[in-house]
């Protein structure tokens, strides 16, 4: 697979999640990299395989309301929809030679509980 050739680490979250979004999993694991670390509310993944079978089963949208970034440090706060409920979620990207080493993302998980229980 290709890798994905980008400096800026801000371009190279914005691009990864633009990927997403157009469900092109493939494009956007090439700006993952293979030791991606993920901590969310819900749970954690650690490897970008484990992470991306959660990706393709889930088929987030993500509606981007700003960016801040900091040297190789990105954050984003989002509108997300997932299982048919917009969630603002913020989400933290560390970049490390070009290619998304971490993500964290905190956000408030009780519409998902609502609907699990309904």
């Amino acid at each position: 697979m290709k890798m994905a050739a980008t400096e800026n680490p801000r371009e190279t979250v914005l691009a990864f999640v633009k990927a997403l979004n157009e469900e092109d999993f493939d494009r956007a694991r090439t700006y993952v990299n293979d030791d991606l670390s993920f901590e969310g509310v819900l749970g954690s993944r650690q490897g970008a395989e484990a992470y991306f079978q959660d990706m393709t089963r889930m088929r987030l949208k993500y509606d981007v309301k700003k960016v801040f970034s900091d040297s190789t440090d990105v954050c984003i706060f989002n509108d997300v929809t997932m299982s048919g409920a917009k969630i603002l979620v913020a989400s933290w990207y560390h970049v490390d030679q070009g290619k998304i080493r971490s993500l964290r993302v905190v956000f408030d998980p009780r519409p998902l509980l609502a609907t699990k229980a309904a």
